[in-house]
């Protein structure tokens, strides 16, 4: 569903990524750790489609975004660190307005269905979204997925910044996601999240994928020792 295939991208003399082949399956989800510049969110732009590839192709469910991005984009939803919607606009009306934008259309009960079931409590679907806290704002983004049905799911950073709770509450709705079929990568700096929520789990620096590991296979320690090494190789 997800896929890279000897993926680079280079800013003339600087490789923000190089080469890399990456997979993720349906009801995968693909944590890709390392530090900033690693080359997490160049990843994440390609699949975009936001920048060209210098070599390689990106690709969403058998569409390569350079080529085709627009069949690409229909079948992918994106979730960065701070979802933007609209403040003045309540949570069933930026749901209405951005599932709209992607040819999706739904009557009221199906969006406060969305919106239940990306875990936003019924008493907040007709506040101004500018009186919402960041969690709910995600709820929001995976809404929107939601209401897209969307195959395949972006995320940057998207439990940053979220209180344990909140953070625990996005894990387990993208991991129901999951388990309903879509395909997952996400650019973290959470170990712990990465662990508890991945399937895959991939380290990266430098613009290079240095090591991938089975999310069942490998505990917390081990994981935290790996990442540690890849930071400290020369």
């Amino acid at each position: 569903m997800i896929e890279a295939k000897g993926l680079s991208k280079s800013y003339g003399s600087v490789h923000a990524l190089r080469g890399l082949d990456l997979e993720v399956q349906p009801g995968g989800i693909y944590c890709l750790l390392g530090a900033n510049g690693a080359g997490k969110t160049t990843t994440l732009n390609l699949f975009l489609g936001f920048i060209q590839p210098t070599n390689g192709a990106a690709s969403i469910a058998g569409h390569v975004v350079h080529v085709d991005p627009v069949a690409a984009r229909r079948q992918v939803a994106y979730i960065p660190e701070t979802v933007m919607l609209y403040g003045m606009l309540s949570g069933v009306e930026n749901l209405d307005y951005f599932a709209k934008l992607s040819g999706c259309t739904h009557d009221q009960a199906a969006l406060r269905g969305f919106l239940q079931r990306a875990g936003l409590n019924p008493t907040a679907h007709d506040r101004p979204l500018k009186t919402y806290s960041k969690g709910m704002r995600q709820k929001v983004g995976v809404a929107i997925a939601l209401a897209r049905n969307a195959r395949a799911l972006l995320l940057d950073e998207p439990t940053s910044g979220l209180d344990p709770k909140a953070s625990n509450e996005f894990s387990e709705l993208i991991a129901g996601m999951a388990r309903d079929g879509a395909a997952i990568l996400m650019a973290t700096h959470d170990l712990f999240r990465a662990r508890e929520t991945g399937t895959h789990i991939g380290i990266m620096r430098d613009g290079v994928l240095r090591a991938e590991f089975v999310a069942s296979e490998i505990d917390h320690g081990t994981l935290e020792n790996e990442y540690l090494k890849i930071m400290k190789e020369d």
